[in-house]
């Protein structure tokens, strides 16, 4: 993208620049606090459930893993994709089950269905790691993988799983093995966590969640009719392109798509907010299904790093 303001306007091209005080920094990382916060929390209600005994109403608070679980002893809670793969095994499937893929479904297609990978999913600490590592060794891509790979393994998932009569990647998934790990204790499981670091690190930027990974493809499906989007606001956007140096999915923040709908519609998008944490002039937010041109928002620049 152009790090140039749109044809017709006079507004100086501005970038983001770290605070110096600790209220600035804390302001411009209060996305990243929030989503380490919320899979925190939610591994903690996991493992406080499995080692603690923790209740709520008489009733264990979330007992079960990420693939299958219950909350309070009544709310049945199921990982939509790993009922698909169960389904394709042709094996039956527990309607309690098939409630809970649709509670986590209806859930996660409101707010956003790759808001599992950035807000939940355990994997994506690692991943952010590795990116770090990657940063401040400059590092460069072995090779290069079409995003869309991650659909190609979703649709292998699938058949993979009618073959084996299992569900596949639920088998083998890292993301699994790591929750798995946390919780239960720690063993040759985190080798493939490992993997992923070491891969995202060295090999290919954003290679696992940005090109690979199954369940990223299915979210990404799902979050095609997200109801909580990213909403842009081109009049004050300079093209100045920090949203794209920080985005995991940076192909889904194509500026002229964006002004002409109002938002980020790709289903893609984690709805993470690193964007929104890092632009200058405030031109993006996370708001309910934003229509353009509906004057419901002015953009309003972050006070601690913007000044004239």
């Amino acid at each position: 993208m152009s790090a140039q303001a749109p044809a017709g306007t006079t507004r100086p091209v501005r970038h983001f620049q770290m605070p110096t005080t600790l209220a600035g920094k804390l302001h411009a990382w209060r996305f990243l606090i929030a989503r380490r916060a919320v899979q925190v929390s939610v591994l903690l209600l996991f493992f406080g459930t499995a080692h603690w005994g923790w209740k709520v109403l008489g009733q264990p608070v979330l007992a079960g893993n990420l693939s299958a679980g219950k909350f309070a002893g009544a709310i049945a809670l199921a990982d939509p994709f790993t009922i698909l793969e169960v389904l394709a095994t042709r094996h039956a499937v527990a309607g309690e089950a098939l409630l809970g893929a649709a509670i986590v479904l209806a859930f996660y297609f409101f707010v956003g269905g790759r808001v599992f990978c950035s807000w939940v999913c355990p994997m994506n600490a690692v991943t952010d790691a590795a990116r770090w590592v990657r940063l401040r060794l400059a590092v460069r891509d072995v090779f290069a993988v079409p995003p869309g790979v991650r659909y190609a393994m979703l649709g292998l998932s699938l058949v993979m799983s009618a073959i084996a009569g299992v569900a596949a990647f639920d088998w083998i998934s890292p993301i699994a093995m790591m929750h798995r790990e946390i919780l239960y204790g720690a063993g040759l499981g985190l080798t493939s966590v490992l993997g992923v670091f070491l891969f995202d690190a060295f090999v290919l930027k954003h290679g696992w969640c940005g090109h690979l990974c199954p369940l990223g493809g299915f979210w990404s499906l799902v979050g095609r009719g997200a109801q909580v989007r990213v909403a842009f606001d081109d009049a004050s956007c300079t093209r100045c392109g920090d949203c794209l140096r920080v985005c995991p999915e940076p192909r889904v923040l194509n500026f002229n798509e964006a002004a002409r709908a109002g938002m980020v519609r790709h289903g893609e998008c984690t709805n993470c907010a690193a964007c929104i944490a890092i632009c200058p002039e405030g031109s993006l937010r996370l708001t309910y299904r934003p229509k353009k041109g509906d004057g419901s928002w002015e953009p309003s620049p972050n006070p601690f790093r913007l000044k004239e």
